[in-house]
This record gives structure tokens, sequence and C-alpha cells, in this order.
């Protein structure tokens, strides 16, 4: 059973991440099948799930006081087969958008888990290397969903809404290697813990981190068509190799952290800065496959410290509430990515994804300089009384 655990939290992470952009393969084809359908309809096929998410997941970490984690994960797995395998049998856009809808019900209660767990069984570096391994495998399950959907696109839009079966694989595993833990409940005559002020400003961060990292996503393939450099399917290419970034470095991060220390943040988001600034300069693809990469480095360093972080500072009953809080703040910052920034370049009269880069590259770098004069002023304290103490 301790062998099988880890793979089976890991596991739960790839469920989640296949929500969305899973089924992208396919969107072409439900376009042409639901031919009188709003185009708006049919984009929201892959972004409506995330409008369930954030309720749930609070939801979520409610339930957890009342029932144990394995049984909301279990509920969650079964809605979510239901939301994702159903979507096939649909007969109107609307009726499609609704099971996406169930599906993101269903995300929504096992997301905030998928972490949580890692925090109820791991401890110390075991945790971090974790948490890294956590958002490793999650874009490694999203790269191979993808494909197997492009594969099964060939048939027609409804057979890759298959790929949703692999939430029944898990659930197996869910039902036999996690324990079920009784739901953590404050001691008698104790104080309900409170929430600090630090997860509202980590959560706002990974906001903030996730808005610059999804403009890649959202704007790589207009990035291309501006610079002449290329179609949607180079476009495919490149956006690719941020997840290969995030994979390698998520994998890598407990060393990472050993050779960078408190700095390893600081790195991550100077690493991000730079390649955004060269994906404002550069017209050659080799390097804009770098950049994209090393962009991905940066979240693949990011994400699983801040959740580290915030999970390492609170009391353990608050630890499911506060998942939920930093999950939806990025959900959030994802929305807002392509809002955000195209505002940005209206307002200044540069509407060129260039100028959105090159902003981005200096909000970062600024990020970067304050967080070093953060840790400059606590530095400082510290020292002070150890000198004293050496003269005494």
């Amino acid at each position: 059973m301790n062998r099988m655990l880890k793979p089976t939290i890991i596991s739960i992470a790839m469920a989640t991440v296949m929500a969305g952009a899973a089924i992208s393969p396919a969107l072409g084809l439900i376009s042409a099948h639901f031919k009188d359908a709003d185009p708006m309809l049919i984009k929201l096929v892959l972004t409506v799930p995330s409008l369930m998410i954030i309720p749930f997941s609070f939801l979520s970490s409610y339930l957890t006081k009342k029932l144990a984690k394995r049984t909301i994960v279990l509920i969650g797995l079964a809605i979510y087969v239901a939301g994702g395998v159903g979507a096939q049998f649909s007969n109107t856009i609307e009726v499609l958008l609704a099971f996406r809808l169930v599906l993101g019900a269903g995300v929504g209660l096992v997301m905030p888990l998928s972490f949580t767990l890692i925090s109820d069984h791991f401890h110390g570096k075991e945790r971090t290397k974790m948490m890294g391994y956590n958002t490793a495998f999650s874009n490694l399950g999203g790269i191979i969903t993808m494909l197997v959907a492009g594969y099964l696109a060939a048939f027609n839009w409804r057979v890759p809404f298959n790929v949703y079966w692999l939430g029944l694989v898990i659930f197996i595993l869910v039902l036999f290697y996690l324990p079920k833990n009784e739901p953590l409940k404050p001691r008698v005559g104790e104080e309900r813990a409170k929430m600090p002020l630090s997860v509202y400003g980590m959560a706002l961060a990974a906001g903030g981190i996730m808005l610059a990292y999804y403009a890649i996503a959202t704007n790589m393939a207009l990035y291309l068509e501006q610079s002449q450099l290329g179609s949607s399917k180079t476009a495919g290419i490149v956006m690719s190799f941020t997840t290969v970034g995030g994979m390698i470095t998520s994998l890598l991060l407990i060393r990472l952290q050993v050779f960078f220390k408190k700095y390893l943040m600081v790195v991550a988001l100077l690493a991000m800065g730079s390649a955004f600034a060269v994906l404002a300069i550069s017209h050659s693809i080799p390097v804009i496959l770098m950049s994209v990469c090393v962009v991905g480095f940066g979240q693949g360093i990011v994400f699983p410290l801040i959740n580290v972080k915030v999970l390492g500072n609170i009391d353990p009953t608050l630890s499911d509430k506060v998942i939920s809080i930093v999950s939806s703040m990025i959900y959030i910052g994802q929305f807002l990515s392509p809002v955000v920034l195209d505002s940005i370049g209206r307002a200044a009269g540069f509407e060129t994804i260039r100028f959105q880069y090159s902003i981005l590259s200096v909000s970062l770098v600024v990020s970067v300089a304050i967080m070093l004069l953060v840790i400059i002023l606590k530095k400082k304290p510290t020292e002070s009384p150890e000198v004293e103490t050496s003269s005494v």
C-alpha cells in the first residue's frame, strides 16, 4: 500500500489537468457538427468547466470537515467520469455545455485534495519533492491525453470524450490504495485557527504569475502570425515546449532548492522575465522555442513552491481551504490573462503581442527587484543580534 500511495495521489492531479484542454483537438469537429451554434459557445466547451471548479473547490474544503478525503475524491471522480464521458451523447450544444459544467464540478471537488493529500502524508523535503512530481506528472498527463484525443478525433467529434475514462482507473486506485482518514477537526476547547494574511498575498501572487504564464497559450498563435513565423500548427509545437520546461524543473525541484536556497523563487521569476524580454524582440523560431521552454521552467518552480509555502505556515485544519483560495486565484489569473493584457495594449496604443510580452517582462523584473529588497531587509535584523552576542 505504501508503494502505491505516491502514484495514487499523483494520478489525482493528472485527472484535474485534463478538464479543459484534453478535448481541444476535437474543437474544430464540434464546431462543424453544431453548425448553427454561436462560435462563442463552441469556445466555451473548453473554458466553461472553470466556472464550476472555483465554487466546488470551496465546497470541497468545507466537506473535509464532514467527510473523509477519500470519500470526497471518490465522489468527485464519479462526477468527473459522468460529465466527461457523458458529453459525447449530447445532441445540442447546450447539453454538451451542461455536461462540461458537471465535469467542472467533479474537478472542483478533487483538485484541492490533490495538493492537501500531499501535505497530509509527506513532510519536509519529501513534501516539496511530491509537489514537484504533482506538477510534472500533471503536465505529462495533459500531453498524453491531448495526443490520444487528437488520435481519437480522426473517428468523429464524440470519440475523444472517452479519454475521461481515465477517471475510472484513478477511482479504482483511490478506492484500494488511499487511506480512509477521518475528517480533521479542531480539538475540543481549542480556538478555531485563523487564516494568515500571507495566504491571501501568496494567492494573489499565484494569480498574477498565472496571468503572465497563460499569455503563452492565449497569444502564441497570433504572435507567430503577426511576426510571419508560422501557422497554428507551429504554435502548437511552440506551446508544448512550456510543458516540457515545467516538467523538467518540477522533477528537479529539490536539487534546485538545495542549490539556490531562498533565492529559488527569485531565480524562477527572473528567468521568466528574461524569456518574455527575448520573445518581445526575437524573430527566430529556435530562440522562441528556448524562450517558452524557460517560461515553463519558471512556472514549474513557482507553483509547487507557492503550495509548499502556504501549506507549511498554517494550521493543518485550514489546509484544504488554503489550497482552494490559491487554486481559485490561479484560475482567475488564467481567465483574466487575455482581458488584462489586451486592455493594456489598447490603452497604450500598441496592440501587438510583442508589446504585451515586453510589459510582462518589465513587470516580472520589477517583482524580482522587490523580492530581493524584502530578502535583504529581512536578513539585516537577524544579523545584528549575532554581532551583539559575539561582542558580549
